[in-house]
């Protein structure tokens, strides 16, 4: 049934927005056209790019009124989202199947996943912050380095090189209050922005038995500045996020029979901070050198006194070189990472250094276009690894290219996995090998069609596998047993015109262990995705989301007993109207119809909810 309501209005749609274009509307750029720079870390269009890219502008960011980008990216192909919990609650991050530390998530390009255990805090990203998102699905880690084994997420903050600023303000369901304000200058070759997000949020209850709202507080800046001195451009940007989150631990006192659950809270820091510096040195050679911190700080402040941090310094030098119909980049990351942790009675006190180096050659003739990468890591905790990215991709037309890929990737072990709870020193990487075929179509000016199809088997996956003792029914050891098998087919709609935009988006997957033959947990093996927006005038424009996840295989919260998480469908409406000098009224609707739902088992899905606000900007 949910099924066919997702086709049924996914088939109406092209009809749909054949009709009736409202006249004197700025034309839409062509689909595709827009620029990323994280598929090859060098400038090209989504639709020239040898691998599936998606860019997610600052309209449809400003649109969604989403609290983190978490709900951003659960609309996107080939990625599931679990929540455990509501607002600011721990969120994973599954692209195409694989395990949520197999992607890298950048900041400005810069990489912020903690070094003890590999996922990114995604839950803590305001999207009021966030000027574009660029998503590339597939291995990435010949010019990545660890973790790139299902893709890479480059979360762009805004930096706007104009002046002007606006305001904003929001509230809505569980007494979620948002408010938002940016300014920048900009005077020749030199630019400067601040912006300042706050949001807090009394929550709900974070999971099924408990009665107490667990709330969240989040306070995030980005700064940024540019100038120019000569023949080299200089850049500086800096994002923090901190706050507390409230939740919940389970009560284990009277295992195996749960015995309610206990109040916890949490306190954290991550913060990005970079300096670039770029140039032309011949009129063919560019070389760019940016040098960045991070620091990743978690602190248990009741229920315990656990705590995980990481400090990492990194500098990354990348050149890129032309002749003719060669593309060439090539460069180094040079890390440094010292990393803290107490959890659960284990505790380690790490320094680690890995070196990545990398080199890519794009190449275009006439309708033939070869993309091949190799990177070399060299780490001091496991030595060094190879890994290789291959691509061909032939232009049927100027609307239609066909190509092929193949490419490995690895994940290096966390220092929670080598020395935490169950650590084992001895552990290899995890390593993966994906292969693609990728279709994208333009009709016309204003659709694009993508179809891929992916079969990515990974390796050596590191497991905790129990060893119980009468003194300690938890006790196991981290090794590398595992094997999976992710393969199946994303297939998009994309329509930019006026007055419609609309993104249509089909996953069909098999994440599999290979061990066990049974299915990798919280991944859907049939999802859906719709967004359509409508201008009803040339102030308003109306919006609806919809949402629709398959069963996903699961393990019961307390017991740790296999079962499944049942399908869900979300529907989500939305309104904005632009009035006068510079003022925006917006609201959403969410979960319209009221579903109950989990993304992650014990863990409730909120029900329906209003939030609205206003906006304002000025030159």
């Amino acid at each position: 049934m949910k099924k066919n309501l997702i086709l049924a209005i996914a088939a109406a749609l092209p009809v749909a927005v054949s009709h009736g274009e409202t006249p004197n509307l700025p034309a839409t750029p062509m689909a595709g056209n827009t620029v990323v720079v994280t598929a090859s870390r060098a400038p090209e269009t989504s639709f020239d790019a040898l691998a599936y890219a998606t860019v997610i502008d600052r309209a449809e960011i400003e649109s969604t009124l989403a609290v983190d980008i978490a709900d951003i990216l659960g609309r996107e192909a080939g990625i599931d989202v679990a929540r455990t919990g509501g607002p600011g609650q721990q969120t994973a991050i599954f692209m195409r199947g694989a395990n949520s530390n197999h992607t890298v998530l950048l900041i400005d390009g810069v990489r912020i996943n903690p070094g003890t255990i590999g996922v990114a805090a995604v839950q803590n990203i305001a999207p009021e912050l966030v000027d574009h998102i660029e998503i590339v699905r597939g291995p990435r880690s010949s010019i990545y380095g660890s973790d790139a084994i299902g893709g890479v997420i480059n979360v762009v903050m805004r930096d706007p090189q104009t002046s002007g600023g606006d305001v904003a303000a929001h509230y809505g369901q569980f007494n979620t209050r948002n408010a938002t304000g940016d300014v920048h200058f900009a005077d020749g070759t030199s630019s400067i922005m601040a912006a300042v997000n706050w949001l807090e949020s009394t929550g709900y209850p974070m999971e099924i038995g408990d009665t107490t709202d667990r709330g969240y507080r989040n306070l995030s800046f980005t700064i940024a500045g540019h100038t120019r001195i000569g023949a080299v451009d200089l850049a500086a940007h800096a994002w923090r996020s901190s706050g507390d989150v409230q939740y919940s631990t389970l009560d284990y006192s009277n295992f195996p029979t749960p015995a309610g659950v206990l109040p916890a809270d949490e306190r954290y820091v991550t913060a990005m901070t970079s300096a670039e510096a770029a140039s032309l040195l011949t009129p063919s050679l560019k070389t760019h050198l940016l040098v960045s911190e991070v620091i990743d700080d978690i602190r248990q402040t009741i229920g315990s006194s656990d705590y995980e941090t990481t400090h990492r310094r990194t500098v990354d030098w990348q050149n890129d070189w032309t002749a003719g119909a060669q593309a060439v980049t090539f460069g180094a990351l040079i890390e440094s990472q010292h990393t803290l942790s107490s959890v659960y009675g284990s505790g380690f006190d790490a320094s680690t250094h890995r070196d990545q180096y990398y080199a890519q050659d794009r190449v275009t003739l006439g309708q033939h276009r070869l993309t091949a990468a190799l990177g070399y890591a060299q780490d001091g905790l496991f030595g060094g690894h190879f890994t290789w990215n291959a691509a061909y991709g032939f232009e049927i037309d100027r609307n239609t290219i066909l190509s092929a890929s193949i490419g490995t990737a690895f994940r290096a072990p966390d220092t929670t996995d080598l020395y935490g709870f169950g650590g084992n020193p001895t552990l290899r990487p995890e390593t993966s090998r994906n292969v693609e075929i990728d279709v994208k179509h333009r009709i016309g000016t204003q659709q694009l069609v993508t179809l891929s199809l992916y079969d990515n088997r990974i390796t050596n996956l590191i497991e905790y596998a129990q060893m119980p003792t009468p003194d300690n029914p938890y006790n196991g050891m981290n090794e590398n047993v595992g094997h999976a098998r992710s393969r199946g087919m994303d297939a998009a709609w994309d329509y930019s015109g006026r007055p419609w935009r609309a993104h249509v988006s089909i996953n069909l997957q098999d994440p599999k262990d290979l061990d066990t033959g049974e299915a990798l947990l919280r991944r859907s093996r049939a999802s859906g995705k719709l967004s359509v927006a409508r201008a009803l005038d040339a102030r308003q424009e109306v919006g609806v989301d919809v949402v629709s996840i398959g069963r996903r295989a699961d393990l019961d919260n307390f017991l740790g007993t296999p079962l499944t998480d049942g399908a869900y469908t979300l529907v989500g409406l939305r309104w904005r109207d632009s009035l006068e000098r510079g003022w925006t009224l917006e609201a959403r609707i969410d979960n319209l119809l009221d579903h109950g739902y989990q993304t992650a088992n014990g863990y409730p899905g909120p029900r329906r909810g209003i939030y609205g606000g206003v906006r304002y900007a000025f030159d």
